[in-house]
This record gives structure tokens, sequence and C-alpha cells, in this order.
């Protein structure tokens, strides 16, 4: 789960595993998979800042590479 900021200066947070596009519109939209849309005041580099810390801290990106080097070796 990542926190980020709505416009209204409410911190919301969401599920990153969720986040389908990052937009740098005037203000940075996040569209999730669902199909909702949340505009945000943090950057899209911030964003994305967060969404790679979260899944790095869940173990998923380590998780990934273990994979591609089990299946270069075979």
């Amino acid at each position: 789960m990542i926190s980020v900021t709505r416009l209204n200066g409410k911190t919301i947070t969401i599920n990153a595993l969720l986040i389908e596009t990052i937009e740098d519109t005037p203000d940075t939209m996040l569209t999730l998979t669902t199909g909702k849309k949340i505009m945000v005041l943090e950057k899209v580099t911030d964003v994305v800042s967060l969404v790679q810390s979260y899944l790095q801290l869940i173990g998923l990106v380590n998780g990934s590479i273990k994979s591609l080097y089990i299946e270069e070796e075979s």
C-alpha cells in the first residue's frame, strides 16, 4: 500500500498493485485496474518511486529477478 495526497489535501492509501497507469496531466492521475481514476498532488516520478519501494518491500521485485535467473539457467 502507498499513501498519496488527493487534490483536496487529504491523504489516502491505495493498493499499489492495482495501479494500471500513471499520467502526467496538469495533475497526476492514477488509473486503477478497476477503472477508477484518482487525481493526486504527487509528481509521476514520486508515485513511481513509492510503487517501486513498495514492490521491493514486499519482495516482488527480488522474486521476479530470481525467477528470471532460474529461467535463463534452464
